[in-house]
């Protein structure tokens, strides 16, 4: 039989013929890795049937949104659960949110997996004190602890909107921090995920909102796991987790350049908690158990395919990335359709979705190329681009 073949369209009005690859098969990996702790953040799959329309209610497809935690967990990779890749503050509401985290966490407890949860403000709406902001996170971290997943202390509009400065930041966190039970993921998202998120820890100035966040985690670092930053700055990073307390883990949320990241470099290194990761699982998962056995140069071979593919997914606008995480998911056969919650499948073009198509391609990353190679012809035509 020969190879499947799709021709997709180009920005310039031309055609790339993409034959696919033989697929390749990829190793389990039941457990977590030595080496590196690993977080995949995991999307959720809409309900088809569901009136999932911009400014609507989330209806997820419960089935196929805990079948993909199922995949994560079976290449090794705890979940980070309800985080932007799931959509907070992009269509999943807090009632969906709810929902999710329990099922998610019911679901890590039977698998003997990891999980995480985003706990924020997202579900109060606007807001005018610092008190209301704060009542918010206590009680979103509340509801995340009583599921018995760890707390991912997310990124607050809200707070955003109202704090005067530093300090107003500090004292949140602070308080929130004293009361946890367990120690928590703070969540570092820069405005290139979020817009709305500019200024964080009290200014615009990224040394000195990194000041004040090292404040916070060395006063507080018992009560601190790790931290997910997620301003996609290489350099940034480095210096970042160099100047923490030992102990505290930097989970790089670096979707630009986590293979050098996660590598390290001889002193230090970083964890993980990628959105990069629900995309590139069975990949990344052969890269972390080469790291385990001490073999850097297929670590390296491993890793590269995917790097263009996820600088792809999340290229600017980068908040849209979502998109094409549901998309490859789609192609990959762990999805009945191309639906997303608040119809954000819209939000990339054609000619991007079939940029994708390619890069995954060539990762080899599309386990039955006949079933995507149909469902890619299929949705172009849909988009009037059959050739």
């Amino acid at each position: 039989m020969s190879p499947a073949s799709v021709d997709v369209p180009l920005a310039d009005g031309g055609w790339h013929t993409v034959t696919l690859s033989e697929p390749r098969q990829w190793k389990d990996h039941p457990g977590p890795y030595a080496e590196r702790v690993a977080f995949a953040a995991a999307h959720v799959v809409a309900d088809p049937r569901g009136e999932n329309v911009p400014g609507a209610a989330a209806v997820v497809d419960w089935d196929s949104t805990l079948a993909f935690r199922r995949e994560l967990f079976r290449y090794g990779f705890g979940v980070a659960e309800a985080m932007d890749t799931a959509q907070r503050n992009m269509g999943l509401d807090w009632r969906a949110v709810q929902e999710l985290v329990r099922r998610s966490a019911e679901q890590a407890r039977e698998y003997d997996a990891r999980i995480a949860s985003g706990a924020g403000t997202d579900h109060v709406g606007a807001v005018t004190t610092v008190d209301e902001v704060r009542a918010a996170y206590a009680e979103q971290v509340e509801f995340v602890q009583s599921t018995g997943s760890q707390v991912i202390l997310m990124a607050s509009r809200q707070l955003a909107a109202v704090a005067a400065g530093p300090d107003d930041y500090l004292s949140v966190y602070a308080e929130l921090l004293e009361q946890v039970r367990e120690p928590v993921v703070l969540h570092w998202l820069g405005e290139a995920f979020d817009p709305q998120l500019r200024g964080y820890w009290g200014s615009a100035d990224v040394e000195a909102a990194t000041a004040t966040f090292l404040d916070l985690v060395r006063a507080h670092a018992d009560k601190v796991d790790g931290v997910k930053v997620s301003l996609l700055s290489a350099d940034h990073e480095t210096g970042l987790r160099a100047a923490l307390p030992a102990g505290v883990r930097l989970y790089t949320g670096d979707d630009f350049n986590y293979p050098e990241l996660i590598r390290g470099d001889g002193t230090h290194h970083s964890d993980a908690l990628l959105g990069a990761f629900a995309a590139i699982a069975p990949a990344a998962s052969a890269a972390l158990t080469a790291l385990d056995d001490g073999d850097l140069a297929t670590y390296d071979a491993e890793m590269a395919p995917t790097l263009p593919l996820s600088r792809h997914v999340f290229e600017a606008p980068t908040y849209y990335y979502k998109t094409g995480i549901a998309f490859l998911s789609w192609l990959c056969g762990h999805q009945p359709g191309f639906t997303m919650v608040g119809g954000l499948q819209s939000a990339r073009s054609a000619v991007h979705l079939g940029r994708l198509f390619t890069l995954a391609d060539e990762a080899r990353l599309l386990p039955d190329p006949e079933l995507a190679a149909h469902r890619m012809r299929v949705w172009l035509e849909g988009a009037g681009l059959a050739r």
